[in-house]
């Protein structure tokens, strides 16, 4: 029986040091770390103690028992030692699963966020964010010098259309037309707000989809296009 334990306790030792990195201490250890280690060796210790008092019949089942449990905490440590890989993996799950456009962070440190958003089978892409407040998807267009909304997005908005004056020439895959020029109290994005922001509102008719433009793209850190995602970064 000691022979079963000693065994099994080397096999978690060794399997320790090759997670946490050849020449690892507990001492080496982060909070967490450490006390995932301190909280199996203290199983092994429990069951070692059941098991020297157990009698010959029990004996089987303790085993049993105890080979369930260390198999329990070698799951915890290795989930723990590659959450960053299995973090990626669920976030790419996650990322397919949902509705093209729905933005997803990716990063988080103080006010700098990333927020990354899948293409959409068409081949462009749209962020469904909101402004100011209200739920608004919109085509991310690198052409469009301000963000340019639809009537119907820009009431949705909380903005009077009726008391626009449409004098800005604009320049649609209709041909050119006219906007009224506003401002924006907020545009989000997946988290990333941006206040005051300048757009324009096209006459009805004119435009199919609101545009993210230019005056909502160069007030980010950066913005990057690669593969199916666009990678927003404040």
């Amino acid at each position: 029986m000691l022979g079963w334990l000693a065994l099994l306790l080397a096999l978690l030792l060794a399997l320790f040091y090759f997670l946490t990195g050849e020449g690892s201490s507990v001492s080496d250890l982060s909070g967490s770390e450490r006390w995932l280690f301190i909280g199996g060796a203290t199983l092994l210790v429990f069951y070692a103690l059941v098991l020297m008092s157990a009698n010959a019949s029990r004996l089987s089942q303790s085993l049993k028992q105890l080979g369930i449990w260390a198999g329990l905490i070698l799951l915890l440590v290795a989930g723990y030692s590659y959450r960053g890989e299995l973090g990626e993996i669920a976030y790419r799950v996650t990322g397919e699963l949902s509705p093209p456009g729905t933005a997803q962070q990716t990063s988080s440190a103080g006010n700098n966020l990333a927020v990354r958003l899948r293409r959409r089978s068409d081949g462009h892409f749209v962020a469904r964010g909101a402004i100011n407040g209200a739920s608004t998807p919109m085509l991310v267009d690198t052409g469009a010098s301000t963000v340019v909304l639809k009537p119907a997005d820009a009431e949705r908005a909380g903005i009077n259309v009726s008391n626009l004056a449409f004098t800005a020439p604009v320049s649609t895959a209709n041909g050119t037309t006219f906007a009224a020029p506003v401002r924006l109290r907020s545009i989000d994005v997946g988290g990333i707000i941006l206040e005051d922001v300048e757009a324009l509102v096209t006459k009805p008719g004119s435009l199919n989809e609101s545009l993210l433009g230019m005056s909502f793209l160069r007030r980010l850190r950066s913005y990057e296009f690669s593969g199916d995602f666009l990678t927003l970064r404040s």
